[in-house]
């Protein structure tokens, strides 16, 4: 801080004080003119309420008068006035310095066991799980909700469900943390026809158990799934994790399972990308991450739908 400055808010902080402490002594002991009744003369509603005058409490001079003697006493001893920097040699930079250097200790600790330790034993360690929620809620959340649950309007899988894109295991969700995923549906509309698109939906429609009143309309989406979806889906429709492709048949949906959503991604095809933290998270963050996902997330409900992936 400059000379001027500090001068300047030395200067406003003396008169602020004398201000103060002149008004306080002054209200006390100051000759206020009154009628013999106690008031003013001042009246209101054609004479019905006066105006009347009495001391300032003795409660209030006496706390007034300890808020002011603190004041002066942290200015002497904390940094304010001015440049000085108070008795104390305190600094605000030098505390948040000092509590981040610990941080930095408590960390390094925890990343030391993380580098040696495998995932599944780091899933089963309150610590990491505590540091995996903070780094999910900060980085994560976003997407898959505050409890994990996902995202259906733009296709952000559950994290907490049993179904999964790409596989459970470490190296997948490793994988998927580090380098993202895009995921393609490609839109079958134009090759389908609108009677084609109803009958495949229809035909996924009963995969997961649900009945469907038009059985011929479902034979007719058995044989159009055979020539255009069994290549990604499977012939039973159990998805293939190497590419991302959902299974059809868990009733678990990254878009939505409603006849209409299922109509809509045949149709117009889905687009969904995850991006890749590796640049923004250190390895070990991933790892606890992962030890996170593993872990089955948030141990509390999560409150979503069970049909988001």
């Amino acid at each position: 801080m400059s000379a001027f400055w500090s001068g300047w808010i030395i200067f406003f902080v003396t008169l602020n004080w004398l201000l103060v402490t002149f008004l306080l002594i002054y209200g006390t002991r100051v000759p206020i003119p009154t009628y013999r009744d106690g008031t003013t003369g001042h009246v209101w509603a054609h004479g019905a309420i006066r105006e009347g005058v009495r001391r300032l409490p003795m409660w209030w001079v006496v706390l007034s008068l300890v808020v002011i003697v603190f004041g002066t006493v942290y200015l002497f001893r904390y940094p304010g006035f001015g440049a000085f920097g108070g008795t104390q040699e305190w600094t605000s930079e030098e505390r948040v310095q000092r509590h981040m250097a610990e941080n930095e200790e408590r960390l390094s600790l925890l990343f030391d066991r993380v580098r040696t330790e495998s995932v599944d034993t780091l899933a089963r360690d309150p610590q990491v799980i505590h540091a995996g929620q903070v780094l999910y809620e900060d980085n994560c959340a976003a997407c898959h909700g505050a409890n994990a649950g996902g995202n259906q309007v733009i296709g952000a899988p559950n994290l907490v469900d049993d179904a999964w894109l790409y596989g459970d295991s470490v190296e997948a969700i490793h994988t998927s943390l580090t380098k993202g995923r895009q995921g393609q549906m490609p839109a079958l509309g134009s090759a389908l026809g609108e009677r084609g698109t109803r009958a495949v939906a229809a035909y996924v429609y009963e995969m997961n158990g649900r009945d469907w009143p038009r059985e011929d309309l479902v034979a007719e989406g058995e044989e159009l799934y055979a020539s255009q979806c069994v290549a990604c889906h499977g012939p039973e429709g159990k998805g293939k994790t190497a590419m991302g492709a959902p299974d059809l048949t868990d009733d678990s949906w990254l878009y939505g399972g409603r006849l209409e959503d299922i109509i809509t991604s045949i149709r117009d095809g889905r687009s969904g990308v995850m991006p890749g933290w590796s640049e923004r998270l250190r390895e070990e963050e991933i790892r606890i991450l992962t030890a996170w996902v593993r872990a089955g997330g948030p141990a509390q409900d999560t409150g979503g739908s069970s049909d988001t992936e």
